[in-house]
């Protein structure tokens, strides 16, 4: 075969069995690695603009049923999720202190309402931290390939050179650099392999890392405001029953 013709698959195909075994575990992770960023690429930015859509709505309609009403068609956005559930916890709150007025249990009236934003604020942080763990799913395998596909490419570059230089001690007349050359390059395709492995992986590894960082920052922002929201709401109406009493 002439040298000059050889391409990248006639490398692959001429070069030793453990080189030909790590670029087929380094083209898995290829494989692995790209369906993911498609994956993530979709969801996260579906989160990113549903959720920005959900907090321009919240804002402009300030009506917490109909955002609930919203919500429910935004199957991608986190700010709506965290959303649902603390108005879902909220109500539930309300039905509770319903219930207390009518059984006349009125003395606790302040530890209820303090006890109520407590849960409430729970709530929020425990749907965050869900929707957190959601949005970085199968994110730090890309961090993974990243870091260990170049070493495995090297590993098979470095067993491909020390397999040619080997073979040279059982070929007489072949101690040239000609006669290692072609099974060198061969095992430097491993090399190139894990490189090409690795670059994408790290380049939307960190891409995902910061819209994610911004998504999170929202969802802390949106479950802070709405939290304002519930106190003052409570401020006030404690305001009118002891300006009415």
């Amino acid at each position: 075969m002439n040298p000059e013709n050889m391409n990248v698959i006639q490398m692959v195909l001429n070069a030793g069995a453990m080189v030909q075994f790590v670029i087929l575990v380094l083209f898995l992770f290829s494989v692995a690695t790209w369906t993911i960023i498609f994956v993530k690429f979709f969801q996260i930015h579906k989160a990113y603009s549903e959720s920005a859509f959900f907090i321009e709505y919240f804002w402009k309609t300030r009506d917490f049923a109909s955002s609930f009403a919203k919500s429910k068609s935004l199957k991608y956005s986190p700010v709506a999720r965290i959303f649902r559930v603390a108005f879902m916890e909220l109500h539930n709150l309300k039905r509770l202190g319903s219930s207390q007025a009518r059984t006349g249990n009125n003395g606790k009236d302040r530890d209820d309402r303090f006890d109520g934003i407590a849960n409430l604020k729970r709530t929020l942080s425990r749907a965050s931290t869900m929707e957190s763990v959601r949005l970085i799913q199968l994110v730090p395998f890309l961090a993974t390939t990243g870091n260990i596909a170049p070493f495995i490419g090297l590993f098979g570059t470095v067993w491909g050179i020390m397999h040619s230089f080997h073979s040279i001690a059982f070929k007489s007349g072949a101690s040239s650099l000609s006669a290692v050359a072609p099974g060198i390059s061969e095992a430097l395709v491993a090399t190139a392999a894990g490189l090409a492995v690795a670059i994408p992986a790290v380049i939307a590894f960190n891409y995902f890392s910061q819209k994610i960082r911004v998504i999170e920052s929202e969802m802390e922002s949106f479950s802070s405001d709405f939290l304002n929201i519930i106190q003052n709401e409570t401020s006030a109406g404690k305001a009118g029953k002891g300006g009415g009493s």
